[in-house]
């Protein structure tokens, strides 16, 4: 069997499949499921002291659409072009019960030889830096901190911190690095054009790895009743966005070199998805809007397609990292395949 085994910083995966944040683990039973199903980590709901952002879970609303915006029934077998249109808040609990939950669920998680990741959005700074402190002390043994949250602009006011410029990453980074050394995973926002910078803040403000990327945030009419879908802007992810994080992963990898691990997020739909993001960079993937549409058999599925690829390969699942990436050419790389450079464009030119 080829090894699935990836390294994170000084963590060790035992695949290179995490389960990224999101209502399917706020509680125990949900994060079970997953590491049952086989994943190298779980990320659980996300907290912050905002009872805002608690209250918001419950005006969470959510559908699946097509390519043509269609709605799709929710029936855990979703096409392979369905994305997730939705709104939501964090874990309902106070911190304190959730601070519980995340313990157990890590100390249940190597039990698996897998983890639990603690997963924190800042509503303000020094707020996160204490719970940052709580959540190290607790033995919990890997923290995210997730700056790049996509409902930030339309939560209420004070409930999500939502950072898009570099300098402000590094100032959260060194802040939360000089407050712990649990290793720390900074996940970043898509909706910035300062992607490759603020990745190279992070890592050098001491993140042990940077996530990318967040959802956008989107607008859909429903052409039928004429009137906004689920009548908010709402976080938009599927299958289309796999090569916009690719290829901020290798613009960024182009940036902060071969040896700094990323992680990749906002796409992924299958095992073959995974490997896409490995080989534009990401050291692992983490799946979320797959598991939560499809269920836990969708793990389960994409390791067994990564597990029979690498055996065609015969190669590691480590070997694949910034393949592709580090094959990239620019435009002016690339010769010209016809001698007749000035007719060229008339072969793909609709008569």
């Amino acid at each position: 069997m080829n090894n699935l085994a990836v390294n994170i910083g000084n963590i060790p995966l035992k695949n290179p499949l995490i389960c990224g944040s999101g209502e399917h683990f706020i509680e125990l039973e949900g994060i079970e499921q997953a590491l049952k199903a086989g994943a190298g980590a779980v990320v659980i709901k996300s907290t912050n002291e905002s009872v805002a952002a608690k209250e918001q879970l419950q005006k969470t609303d959510y559908v699946m659409l097509n390519s043509d915006f269609k709605k799709q029934s929710w029936d855990f077998n979703p096409a392979k072009d369905t994305s997730l249109f939705n709104r939501s808040g964090l874990h309902p609990e106070p911190f304190e019960k959730w601070l519980e939950i995340a313990v157990n669920a890590d100390k249940m998680a190597a039990k698996y030889d897998a983890y639990c990741v603690a997963s924190l959005i800042p509503a303000s700074i020094d707020k996160l830096i204490e719970y940052a402190k709580i959540v190290e002390k607790s033995g919990i043994r890997i923290l995210e901190v997730n700056v790049g949250a996509p409902h930030g602009d339309e939560a209420a006011k004070g409930a999500i911190l939502l950072e898009r410029h570099a300098a402000h990453i590094k100032e959260i980074t060194t802040k939360l690095r000089a407050a712990v050394n649990i290793p720390l995973w900074i996940k970043l926002t898509g909706q910035s054009q300062e992607i490759p910078a603020m990745v190279a803040a992070a890592m050098e403000s001491g993140a042990d790895t940077v996530t990318l990327m967040g959802r956008y945030m989107a607008f859909i009419p429903d052409i039928e009743t004429q009137q906004p879908m689920l009548g908010t802007h709402g976080a938009y992810g599927g299958p289309w966005a796999l090569p916009l994080t690719c290829h901020w992963l290798v613009k960024s990898r182009a940036i902060i070199g071969r040896e700094y691990p990323m992680l990749a997020t906002n796409g992924a739909r299958s095992g073959h998805d995974i490997i896409r993001f490995m080989l534009s960079g990401a050291s692992a993937v983490q799946m979320t809007s797959a598991i939560f549409t499809g269920g836990y058999g969708v793990i389960a599925d994409a390791l067994e397609q990564i597990e029979q690829y690498l055996s065609e390969k015969n190669m590691d699942a480590s070997d694949l990292i910034g393949l592709a990436a580090d094959h990239v050419k620019t435009y002016a790389d690339i010769e010209c395949k016809s001698e007749n450079k000035k007719d060229y464009w008339r072969d793909f030119t609709p008569t």
